[in-house]
């Protein structure tokens, strides 16, 4: 899959900036095509039942994705028993579908609150340890990987091409993040923290993130979260609920001048894109929810989302982007079964 380019992997991260355009939107029923062919080609997905049929992994396939990255809930386990996460593991990698995807299409990821082991988990998973080791055998991590050894799962991956360069950071929102403040007073689930209370990807990993960032010379740099980081009012899991870990970033962003930079992110169980503007930054940070592949909010009838652009979208669905070097494009796209696109934004960076 990767033969036109050589594929580097490395423990770091990075982020960016560049031109601005105002971004096309449509939103579509229509069928993807594969031309002209990308420079690369990103697919990705979360929230995936191992023991509910997928109908994706064929057009997941289809697509010819230079690389396949988990959102996180990979799988849904909610246990602090190894012996039966390993099981629910090898029940997914069964998966005909899936086995035919990791026979063609590299694959990479992180994690999200039931394929670590506890709902909206944290820091204080007592299983996190063991959890780790069998989320890195589950995703063919080599013993020698500095994974192995280290506090959380986050990584970066760097692939070259001739055209150009792409880095996907991927993030461990679960590790490290400490308590949410419940909401007593509402239906809503969580409410933001005090500003400056807590955080979600502790001090180490904010500090590998800082200098991955700032020593970034990719054309784009794919930030990958398990949860959502600008949606921020829907009072599930969001990085909204630290107000000043998302500001944090945004300053890492601009100081960083790293380019080409998009969020993917998931667990929501519907599908949107989110944009907002940051003063310093010459083109828009887009965060693009693709969830989930086997299971969706179907009675959804509306939330609030400042920062959405276009329609939700809560049919199963995945995630890809379209990358072109020389006119700086992403094209992503919510694709259903069958290859239907369900929503569609182009971005020039």
């Amino acid at each position: 899959m990767l033969n036109k380019y050589i594929a580097i992997c490395l423990l770091g991260l990075t982020i960016s900036c560049k031109t601005q355009k105002q971004p096309e939107l449509t939103a579509k029923t229509t069928v993807v095509t594969t031309s002209p062919k990308a420079d690369f080609t990103l697919a990705f997905g979360s929230c995936n039942k191992q023991d509910e049929v997928n109908l994706l992994w064929d057009d997941i396939l289809k697509t010819n994705p230079d690389v396949w990255v988990w959102g996180g809930d990979n799988i849904y386990a909610d246990t602090d028993n190894m012996r039966r996460l390993r099981a629910m593991y090898a029940q997914q990698n069964a998966v005909k579908g899936y086995q035919n995807l990791k026979a063609k299409v590299p694959v990479i990821g992180t994690w999200d609150d039931h394929d670590y082991g506890l709902n909206d988990g944290g820091v204080d998973f007592d299983k996190k340890k063991e959890s780790q080791q069998e989320f890195l055998d589950f995703m063919d991590v080599g013993k020698n990987d500095p994974r192995r050894t280290q506090e959380g799962v986050y990584t970066t991956h760097t692939y070259n091409t001739p055209q150009g360069s792409i880095k996907i950071l991927v993030l461990d929102t679960r590790y490290f993040r400490t308590d949410l403040t419940l909401d007593t007073e509402t239906k809503k689930r969580t409410i933001p923290n005090d500003y400056g209370v807590g955080t979600i990807l502790g001090t180490t990993q904010w500090n590998w993130l800082t200098e991955e960032l700032k020593n970034s010379t990719a054309d784009f740099n794919i930030l990958v979260s398990s949860i959502q980081i600008l949606s921020n009012e829907h009072g599930f899991e969001t990085w909204g609920n630290f107000p000043h870990e998302v500001d944090k970033l945004e300053k890492l962003i601009v100081d960083s001048k790293a380019k080409g930079v998009i969020i993917l992110s998931g667990d929501r169980h519907i599908s949107e894109f989110s944009k907002t503007e940051i003063a310093g930054v010459d083109y828009p940070l887009v965060d693009f929810t693709s969830s989930g592949l086997t299971h969706t909010y179907t009675k959804f009838n509306g939330e609030p989302n400042p920062f959405r652009v276009g329609d939700v979208v809560f049919t199963k669905s995945f995630g890809l982007i379209k990358f072109n070097f020389k006119t700086k494009e992403a094209q992503m796209q919510m694709i259903g079964n069958d290859l239907k696109v369900m929503g569609e934004l182009h971005q020039t960076y």
